[in-house]
């Protein structure tokens, strides 16, 4: 069974998820921790839980949820993997930092591309990739059919969906991915956003105004 952690870092409030289960192998999606306390939470989180880091992912390429890249490449020495579809917002990321005050001098690429359907495991457990563009081009979402949750990013979230005026984005991209990749999985299946609380995909079906 996976085990989910959540600590929300930097100024945007950008949930970083660290996914673990009974082997204590782990896997951090999108590391946003973008100062000395912030960097020292992850660490002693798993640290603490005597875990091991397998690999850590993005769900998507924005500033926000890659300001710990670099930290987590530097402690842990584990693979970063993404959508390809995301590099050119990877390479764009440091004058995209100046731009909402972010401090980022080192940007690292990617070591591993996974697309749809693709499946990455850590431990006992995996994740089955869900490629759903709109908000930002690359953007995937991770789901655990054993452990019924997906991991959207900025794709969904509680009562809203993502951003599309930002760089890559757009609306009716972004409702098709929502609609074709994640309103087809289970309702009681719990979604957990890159920002803000977790819900479920029977309540966003229900009730989300966009939807």
């Amino acid at each position: 069974m996976i085990h989910i952690k959540t600590f929300t870092f930097n100024d945007f409030g950008v949930n970083t998820y660290i996914l673990s289960d009974e082997t204590s192998e782990c896997i951090i999606i999108d590391p946003a921790c973008n100062n000395k306390r912030e960097e020292e939470t992850l660490q002693a989180y798993i640290s603490q839980n005597n875990l091991k880091p397998i690999s850590f992912a993005n769900t998507h390429c924005h500033v926000d949820h890659i300001a710990g890249n670099h930290f987590t490449k530097q402690s842990f020495s584990i693979n970063l993997i993404t959508h390809p579809m995301s590099i050119h917002l990877m390479k764009a990321a440091t004058e995209y930092a100046g731009v909402f005050g972010f401090s980022m001098d080192k940007v690292i690429m990617p070591d591993e591309y996974v697309n749809q359907d693709d499946v990455i495991r850590f431990g006992n457990s995996e994740l089955k990739v869900l490629y759903a563009p709109g908000h930002a081009e690359g953007s995937i979402c991770f789901y655990s059919n054993a452990d019924n949750f997906v991991i959207t990013g900025d794709v969904l979230f509680d009562g809203s969906i993502g951003r599309t005026d930002l760089p890559s984005g757009d609306y009716d991209t972004l409702i098709s991915s929502i609609q074709n990749q994640l309103m087809v999985l289970p309702d009681d299946c719990t979604v957990y956003p890159g920002h803000g609380g977790s819900t479920t995909i029977g309540k966003e079906k229900r009730t989300n105004p966009f939807l």
